[in-house]
């Protein structure tokens, strides 16, 4: 059989991206402080495109009084109302006046120039390892010692723990053991105490000795007997040590109060604070969704740019081609921004919809919910709620939630009719071993029994993956028999 070239036309229907839908794909899976970077970068780059600023509100506004103004004209003018001042005899007035003006001199003779800066008025914060060089700074040490504390602090972690070997140490320094650890001992009585401990016992025992408690019963127990004081193995403790049960307590007491990560407090990194994307108010017995357009800028195509294009014979054809080009991406922009808007809204009235429980009377009551009853809802693609809910929050009477919080699997009932959301059966878990009784703390057994006399059908292994999930220690070790 030979083989021959062939040439063929052939129709077929492809769904092909276009750039405008991948833009409004991109905006919509962006977070709110991502999305208000984007605009920013477009702006810089797009000439068209302008933010309608406060001044431009504020017109608007003056436009409107004007037109009422103009309404009231036909009015009859109220009568004017006249004040009669009166000046008080008992006030030295030629004194209060000389000494305004000179205060008003005095503040107004000092320059600019001697003014503390504005970065002068905030004190940044400091960090642990700025903290512990300036206390190794004004230390009274030698210039190989200092050596060796520097390396020692540069391998204490944000916790305050040390994060590499003494051999380790002796190898990069090369000094004697025994001179990295008189210098691993004075950098211990570093502040805050415990620094520079090499595990979590010796940060503890660091700061027991320095409030003085060297040899206690808190110390000993930490040193022979820290298994059991993690099982809470009191009477075991308490016959080992030859003590009473009261003393183990106290001491137990004690040590729960000592800090375990002493370096937190130095902790340099920002709280990075939750804006919500969407406000969910109770308004009577209605609920009223409200999209936060708080920060966001607001805009708007430049009329500069419009008027010029409008003009036929003024300017290029590049110039015409690139304003049109750029009017094109500023109108796509725009509009991608507005569907975004629209589509967080759509998504958060499903999700009230649905949840209607939850906005009132708390989590205990979500329902199953899965994207495909929000998209089915709202006529929309899985992937594109999905997107919407990615890094989306709400504002709820019950604190600020994620959107994906309001989605749950289901939990089977013990009659195999009524649905129970997974995040119900949580809180309900969660619940159950915030009440029962400490010295007698209820198994992953007893909780299903329980629940299955609410009328959910659980396993003991849920049970125990929901508990872990909820970092909820087993029964064993919540039990507290001196409670």
């Amino acid at each position: 059989m030979a083989l021959e070239l062939k040439q063929s036309i052939k129709m077929s229907q492809r769904l092909i991206m276009t750039p405008q839908l991948q833009q409004a794909i991109k905006l919509l899976q962006l977070s709110r402080l991502e999305l208000c970077q984007t605009i920013n970068q477009e702006m810089e780059i797009n000439p068209l495109l302008e933010e309608v600023s406060g001044d431009d509100v504020e017109e608007k506004l003056q436009e409107e009084e004007k037109k009422e103004e103009s309404l009231k004209d036909n009015d009859p003018p109220l009568p004017e109302v006249t004040i009669k001042e009166t000046i008080r005899e008992d006030i030295d007035w030629e004194a209060y006046i000389s000494e305004y003006n000179t205060a008003w001199a005095s503040s107004s003779q000092e320059s600019s120039e001697d003014r503390p800066s504005f970065e002068n008025l905030i004190s940044p914060k400091t960090n642990l390892y700025s903290h512990l060089m300036w206390q190794l700074q004004v230390t009274d040490l030698d210039e190989v010692q200092r050596e060796v504390g520097r390396y020692i602090i540069g391998n204490i972690d944000p916790n305050g723990y040390l994060k590499t070997s003494i051999d380790n140490i002796i190898k990069f320094t090369h000094r004697s053991k025994k001179e990295v650890l008189k210098m691993l001992d004075i950098i211990q009585e570093f502040d805050p105490v415990g620094v520079g401990a090499r595990d979590n016992r010796e940060c503890l025992l660091i700061q027991l000795r320095f409030q003085g408690l060297g040899g206690s019963i808190a110390e000993k127990i930490l040193i022979n007997h820290m298994k059991q004081l993690e099982r809470k193995r009191y009477n075991q403790i308490a016959k080992s040590l030859n003590v009473s049960i009261e003393e183990v307590l106290n001491a137990v007491s004690c040590i729960a109060s000592l800090d375990p990560k002493p370096g937190r407090f130095y902790n340099d990194e920002e709280t990075i604070y939750v804006i919500p994307d969407v406000y969910v108010y109770k308004v009577g017995d209605e609920f009223l969704i409200v999209l936060n357009e708080d920060g966001l800028p607001k805009l708007r195509i430049s009329s500069f740019y419009k008027e010029a294009l409008a003009m036929k014979d003024d300017i290029s054809r590049d110039t015409r081609e690139y304003i049109r080009d750029k009017l094109r991406s500023a109108s796509w922009l725009i509009k991608s921004i507005h569907q975004r808007q629209r589509t967080i809204y759509k998504v958060s009235e499903s999700i009230l919809k649905f949840q209607k429980d939850f906005f009132e009377f708390g989590p205990s009551h979500l329902r199953p919910m899965i994207l495909r009853d929000v998209s089915e809802d709202i006529n929309m693609h899985e992937s594109t709620v999905s997107r919407v809910m990615n890094n989306k929050y709400m504002y709820t009477p019950f604190g600020i939630l994620v959107l994906k919080y309001f989605l749950n699997s289901t939990v089977q009932s013990v009659d195999g009719v009524d649905k129970i959301g997974s995040l119900s059966v949580k809180e309900m878990l969660k619940k159950i071993i915030r009440e029962e009784n400490k010295s007698k703390p209820f198994s992953d057994q007893e909780i299903a029994r329980i629940l299955e006399r609410s009328n959910i059908d659980i396993a003991r292994r849920t049970v125990a993956k929901y508990r872990e999930m909820l970092r909820i220690l087993p029964s064993n070790q919540r039990k507290n028999t001196y409670s």
